[in-house]
């Protein structure tokens, strides 16, 4: 279910596409193609697996610390091959699980090509990125 008390105004991204807050990248199967989705998964490939199921536009995910063999990152470079964008945030900027928390306080980390061609860099709030007039 969407958080749409934390939804940012307008809740739009990218010259109108949907922006979903959702916990899980798992709910936005079945959701309409081309959407943002910030969610408060792990960036692990079964995440991104799921992002390529929902045909999303951007993926936002939480790096889990990244893990072993770069486990937490995994679904970038799998969304990257398929010409989605995505990146994670940093797992001690926003709580795993929670999109509200990835939304209010995350910190991008790491971001595939696409992602950053739209502006993501390490370093930058997501929320300025995604919402630069909201004085986040």
């Amino acid at each position: 279910m969407p958080h749409d008390e934390a939804a940012p105004r307008g809740g739009f991204f990218l010259g109108g596409a949907p922006l979903q807050l959702l916990d899980s990248i798992t709910e936005a199967v079945g959701g309409p193609p081309g959407q943002v989705v910030v969610s408060g998964s792990h960036g692990g490939l079964s995440a991104g697996r799921f992002a390529l199921e929902a045909r999303v536009r951007l993926a936002v995910f939480n790096d889990a610390g990244v893990g072993l063999d770069a486990a937490g990152i995994a679904a970038l470079p799998l969304l990257q091959a398929q010409g989605s964008a995505a990146c994670t945030v940093a797992h001690d900027t926003a709580r795993i699980g929670e999109a509200a928390s990835t939304w209010a306080t995350g910190v991008i980390s790491h971001a595939n090509a696409a992602a950053a061609a739209l502006g993501a860099r390490p370093g930058l709030p997501l929320r300025r990125w995604l919402q630069p007039g909201d004085g986040a």
